[in-house]
């Protein structure tokens, strides 16, 4: 017996520089409370942006670079974010670092690694019982009720951005891509403060966002064996190199290959 499709119903906004989509499942998506939800979980992405952009010149994190604000006097988030960023550097023996090099010697907080996953789980928990599609620029949370169908979540070709390298098939949970397709080569190897050379991108999935979003972001930076760093955490991933050889963990999807 095939699974009941249900009525369904999507919402974009253009959030962090990249669209955002929202895609619900079920009886009432035009009722007053569905809308209500919705808006909050946008407001809330705006908030994060606001608070976290290393774009926007009036942002906390731009201001705490420039040394016009302390972590302690900012949004209540950063003092957050800080702490799980030090925690996330602990998990991934370094590979993790929020933490950059700038041209005179200094160093810059750079949050972005960790924190749109961060933000993104944020949102998805104001829709808690929901039959949902949250993806924020491949940063995926996703619920499926029970007998609907899953949701099927495309992993682009980080060589080749109009293709897509897997679709994933998932009930629940997160799923996070680090790589050049978006943003070109701008993830650091943070020993040796370079751009990483051998990697595409790294697609990881497992129950929290936040943290395939800094398992993603460190397998990336430590090159082509960087799903080593997922052994024992309960995530898997797809890592593509620069050569096109995608290799995967034995738990990712269709692994192995």
């Amino acid at each position: 017996m095939s699974p009941l499709v249900p009525p369904r119903r999507a919402w974009v906004e253009q959030i962090m520089g990249m669209p955002v989509s929202l895609h619900l499942r079920g009886p009432g998506l035009d009722s007053a409370p569905v809308r209500r939800s919705v808006d909050a979980v946008f407001a809330l992405l705006r908030e994060a942006d606001a608070v976290f952009s290393t774009y926007r010149t009036d942002s906390d994190v731009s201001r705490i670079d420039r040394g016009e604000l302390t972590v302690a006097d900012a949004h209540p988030w950063v003092a957050d974010v800080a702490a799980l960023c030090d925690e996330a550097r602990e998990h991934t023996g370094g590979w993790f670092d929020a933490w950059l090099p700038a041209p005179d010697g200094a160093r810059w907080w750079d949050p972005s690694g960790l924190v749109k996953g961060w933000a993104v789980e944020r949102a998805a928990e104001l829709l808690s019982g929901a039959d949902f599609c949250l993806n924020a620029g491949g940063d995926v949370v996703v619920s499926a009720a029970p007998g609907h169908p899953p949701w099927r979540v495309g992993v682009e070709d980080p060589r080749q951005p109009s293709r897509l390298a897997e679709v994933l098939t998932l009930t629940s949970g997160a799923v996070a891509t680090s790589g050049t397709a978006q943003r070109g080569a701008h993830i650091v190897d943070p020993y040796r403060r370079s751009t990483t050379a051998d990697v595409a991108g790294v697609t990881v999935t497992g129950p929290s966002l936040r943290w395939a979003d800094v398992y993603a972001t460190a397998a990336a930076a430590s090159g082509v064996t960087g799903l080593d760093l997922l052994r024992g955490t309960g995530y898997e991933g797809m890592l593509i190199g620069r050569d096109g050889r995608a290799r995967v963990t034995e738990g990712f999807a269709g692994a192995p290959r």
